[in-house]
């Protein structure tokens, strides 16, 4: 762990850079919502939330153990993961960080049809942002320790309202009692220890020189949960799955995800975690509009709070990323 005193020790970027690291955050987080539609009807075809799950972590591990043995940079990376171990640079419970992503995908499982979508968006968002902050300000990241700037809590705090605004015309109705709370608890969590999970594999990513090892990892040890979980509801529930869809683009949730996790892990070393988490939270909200306007599911709305809570988010990231941006332009910049 880098043993930095605050952001003001990490290099500035031109705006040229940022607005490149930007995109490719865009494009991280516009594969969730397409990972999120697709194990949804895979889940509508096969009656079983669990097992959707675990297919799409299973899709998504053989898609990396392909690149990990067959690329030649894959296996260039793969051989440096015991030189690393052996340093020190990565700590073997790095290697349980997938559990989170599994984790995830339960609270997901368990909560949306009891909460719905916006407010599982809105409390896993606002898990992330905490995340981000505290995990940036104790440097689990790879970047180090990070200063608790206004301007990164301004624009943590624009993140978080973004997504309310966003979502806002899907919030009425919802019956918020005891049980609500302790719902709504899960995905936050989930948001929360996303945010470190971004930031272990970002150690990995930089220890590695490559984030396929770490991927690889999250991905093995993610499936390894998914699959105790289901076998865990086999045995209490009893049932046995039926016939597998054939239709091919139901199994390509797990190399979206595949796409997340390794630009995730590259991401923080380059932006911290919390930047990293707003941008690819845009790119959620950017990526859920646009399925939305372009394929369309039911029940689906897009409106005009749609629209500007996303572009507003976009926002949000330019406002925390401000003091890195003006660092450079001369002597007190931050």
């Amino acid at each position: 762990m880098t043993p930095a005193g605050s952001a003001s020790d990490h290099p500035a970027r031109s705006p040229a850079v940022w607005l490149g690291l930007l995109l490719v955050m865009l494009a991280a987080g516009m594969a969730i919502p397409g990972q999120g539609r697709i194990n949804a009807e895979l889940s509508a075809h096969t009656g079983d939330p669990y097992l959707s799950a675990l297919i799409s972590f299973v899709t998504g591990l053989l898609l990396v153990c392909l690149i990990a043995l067959c690329a030649p940079a894959g296996r260039r990376a793969v051989s440096r993961v015991v030189p690393a171990f052996r340093s020190g640079a990565v700590k073997w419970w790095y290697l349980l960080a997938g559990c989170v992503g599994g984790y995830f995908v339960l609270t997901q499982t368990l909560t949306i049809g009891m909460i719905g979508v916006a407010v599982f968006t809105v409390a896993v968002v606002t898990g992330q942002t905490i995340g981000g902050l505290l995990w940036d300000r104790i440097g689990l990241g790879p970047a180090g320790r990070r200063r608790i700037s206004p301007m990164r809590v301004l624009g943590a705090a624009l993140t978080v309202l973004a997504v309310l605004w966003a979502v806002s015309p899907q919030l009425a109705g919802a019956d918020r009692g005891l049980l609500w709370l302790l719902l709504v608890i899960l995905p936050f969590s989930g948001g929360f220890l996303n945010a470190a999970q971004q930031a272990v594999n970002g150690h990995q990513a930089a220890a590695y020189r490559s984030p396929i090892p770490a991927t690889l990892f999250n991905f093995a040890a993610g499936s390894a949960l998914l699959l105790l979980v289901w076998l865990g509801k086999l045995l209490l529930a009893g049932g046995v799955p039926g016939e597998l869809p054939t239709v091919w683009w139901y199994y390509i949730g797990g190399p979206l995800g595949v796409v997340f996790i390794a630009l995730g892990a590259v991401l923080v070393t380059k932006v911290g975690v919390l930047i990293a988490a707003m941008g690819m939270i845009a790119g959620q909200l950017l990526g859920s509009l646009l399925l939305d306007l372009l394929v369309p599911a039911p029940g689906s709305m897009v409106t005009a709070a749609t629209v500007l809570g996303t572009v507003m988010t976009l926002l949000a990231v330019v406002v925390a990323s401000l003091p890195d941006l003006m660092r450079g332009r001369g002597p007190g910049g931050r």
